[in-house]
């Protein structure tokens, strides 16, 4: 009898947490749709009226004050003390350090008309090193890739851009190692550094550009810092997750041999994460060519730079030319460091008569390569490189002529796709977005973000669309803000196709996933140049840009999360009868809802950080604002402003999102 009672009390009592969940979902849902409904009928009644409109030649206060600033800061650059000596000795020792990379490989240096080292000797020493640090494979594509750009006659602008490279790695992996090794070994120093390379991660990577360029100037040494900040976050993180994966019972067996601090860190801890320590390597010099190349708008030498005037002119094949050899590059060393990182377990499978032939091979090869350098440093013929680019010129004619073809033969397909995208999803949402009161959109956004991510996230949302308002850009930030929701859309509809296509086959995952690989490494110029043949120069342009830039991050994500979906789960569906549709509705896409929240995140913080990029392509908004603040002293404060007002959008959806990711989840 004692049995019969409890039963219902516990029955009784589960069912209420059992539908507790369900109605917070619910009213969460209902909540959302009561919010944009209220906004679309006070968008009727209240259309064009305090919108903040700003035309594109007119200033605010704020604007004026920056432009002060900087002619303030102008005068005052030889006298100040801060800079005479900090500012200005960080932009010397950098200029000092760019100078002598570029001498090495690049430009001629006193009274030489060559560098010190010309393309044979820079050629053999990439494949010496790709060679010692990976295998003969690897050696063979650096070698080819190197001279390729000798073919299509960029070798100077990818000389230029490499030591760009290179310098900027070195200074973040100078800075980014010890701190990550720091952040591995405290707990305390881990959670100060973490709010910080969260900021630097979530900040478009072009809104360091003007800030820097107010203090450091144009040219080298500004695109070398900034891409440090831009590359060092994934060396620090990285590093500090190797030195938190050694296993306890290693940690614990140096102990007991009464190993010192500094003993541990370098004779087991270090040693013992070295592959991961060189993946976050790898991640750091992929950032760096990525932010080098995008550093041109601040004057920066190199490839970047050529593809940054030859989108200005519309020319196509000058553009696909560079960008290609952009792409060859990020190849290039992304093969090299993968394979360093896999070297010692690739020794360990060989046999034991290649390790004996290693090391004297290893000698004659660099006897070999210091010839090689020897000659290019004293022989013209072996420091030009040969020939007037010819490849260069075909590559661009081929582009030219196939744009050509596509402009006149797809044209219909291409417009009618712009078409449908712009005026179907854009131009509505634009229009309600700029032409509804700006209060009336804070308030949607500050009440979404309540509803969604919680009351903190509110008051972020609350706080962004406050100084959203004070830099004076409000209708652009709305524009922007538009072509942002079109692009996310667009991402995860591609994001959720793909992605639940790679996370039921394994064999779709391998097919796919080089392609997703390989549009991640090339830097995101290269994406504009096709396209902006297909599409001109338009909004639509930035936005299938901004897509392809996102989506490979979130059908992986989404990929991942239909994978983790346990094989019971589906079982039981299917033999409860269900078809595909209904398993991949019903059962992966619920059970995966927080690996889609947190791809809507990430996949919205890439689109944002292509706005700039955007600017180039006839986006307007924001990333026009910016743009234009490099190329007109005038504008200069409009510009810094926007690059604030982007910096706010994105921390704003950032913390909306991932707040609703772990609301998600939890």
């Amino acid at each position: 009898m004692a049995i019969a009672v409890e039963k219902p009390e516990k029955a009784d009592k589960v069912q209420p947490a059992a539908a507790a969940p369900a109605a917070r979902k619910v009213s969460r849902r209902m909540a959302s749709a009561a919010i944009l409904v209220a906004w679309l009928v006070l968008f009727v009644v209240l259309r064009g009226r305090q919108t903040l409109t700003l035309a594109a030649a007119d200033l605010t206060g704020l604007h004026h004050w920056l432009n002060d600033v900087n002619d303030t800061i102008g005068a005052n650059r030889n006298s100040n003390p801060l800079f005479l000596y900090f500012f200005n000795e960080i932009r010397l020792a950098i200029d000092n350090l760019v100078t002598f990379v570029q001498s090495l490989i690049s430009q001629p240096t006193g009274s030489r008309p060559v560098p010190q080292i010309g393309w044979l000797g820079v050629v053999g020493l990439t494949g010496y090193v790709s060679w010692a640090v990976g295998n003969w494979r690897v050696a063979l594509l650096a070698v080819a890739g190197f001279t390729f750009f000798g073919l299509q006659g960029l070798w100077q602008e990818s000389m230029d851009t490499l030591a760009l490279t290179l310098s900027a790695v070195f200074v973040a992996l100078l800075i980014g190692i010890p701190l990550g090794v720091w952040a591995g070994l405290s707990d305390r120093f881990n959670r100060i550094m973490t709010p910080f390379l969260d900021f630097m991660q979530t900040m478009p990577a072009f809104v360091y550009l003007a800030p820097l360029t107010l203090i450091f100037l144009i040219g080298g040494a500004s695109a070398v810092i900034t891409t440090v900040i831009y590359a060092a976050p994934p060396a620090i993180r990285i590093t500090a997750h190797a030195i938190r994966s050694v296993p306890e019972t290693t940690v614990e067996a140096a102990d007991s041999l009464g190993t010192t601090r500094s003993q541990q860190l370098l004779k087991v801890l270090l040693p013992m994460s070295k592959r991961t320590v060189v993946m976050g390597v790898n991640q750091t010099i992929m950032a760096a060519l990525a932010m080098v190349t995008i550093a041109a708008l601040i004057d920066a030498p190199g490839l970047g730079k050529t593809v940054v005037q030859a989108l200005q002119s519309l020319d196509v094949g000058t553009a696909f030319n560079a960008g290609l050899a952009i792409v060859v590059m990020a190849i290039v060393l992304d093969r090299v460091t993968t394979a360093a990182a896999g070297r010692a377990e690739a020794a360990r499978r060989r046999s034991g008569r290649l390790l004996k032939w290693r090391r004297p091979l290893l000698v004659a090869g660099g006897v070999a390569v210091a010839v090689l350098v020897y000659l290019s440093h004293t022989f013209v013929w072996a420091a030009e490189f040969p020939g007037n680019g010819t490849t260069g010129s075909h590559i661009a004619s081929v582009a030219d002529t196939t744009t050509l073809w596509l402009q006149d033969h797809l044209s219909g397909l291409t417009n009618a796709l712009r078409d449908a995208i712009t005026n179907g999803l854009l131009n509505p949402f634009q229009t309600l977005l700029t032409d509804s009161p700006w209060w009336l959109v804070g308030a949607v956004l500050v009440a979404l973000g309540a509803v969604l991510g919680g009351w903190r996230a509110g008051v972020t949302a609350a706080v962004c669309v406050g100084l959203l308002v004070g830099t004076g850009l409000w209708s652009d930030g709305m524009t922007t803000l538009a072509s942002t929701a079109v692009a996310t859309v667009l991402v995860m509809l591609l994001g959720a196709v793909f992605g639940v296509w790679m996370g039921r086959s394994l064999f779709v995952d391998r097919l796919v996933r080089p392609t997703l690989d390989a549009a991640q490494v090339m830097p995101p110029f290269v994406y504009l140049v096709p396209f902006l043949a297909l599409f001109g120069a338009t909004r639509f342009t930035a936005i299938v840009a901004a897509v392809v830039y996102a989506a490979p991050v979130a059908i992986k994500i989404i990929a991942d999360g239909v994978r983790n979906v346990p094989e019971s789960t589906v079982e039981a569906a299917t033999s409860a009868g269900c078809n595909t549709w209904q398993i991949i509705t019903k059962v992966q896409l619920p059970m995966a809802r927080g690996a889609l929240t947190l791809a809507t995140n990430q996949g919205l913080i890439y689109v944002l950080s292509m706005v700039v990029v955007g600017g180039l392509v006839g986006a307007g908004a924001l990333g026009y604002d910016v743009v234009a603040g490099f190329s007109q002293g005038e504008l200069y404060g409009k510009g810094l402003a926007a690059g604030l007002a982007i910096v706010l959008l994105g921390v704003m959806f950032d913390r909306i999102t991932q707040a609703a990711a772990r609301r998600t989840r939890a």
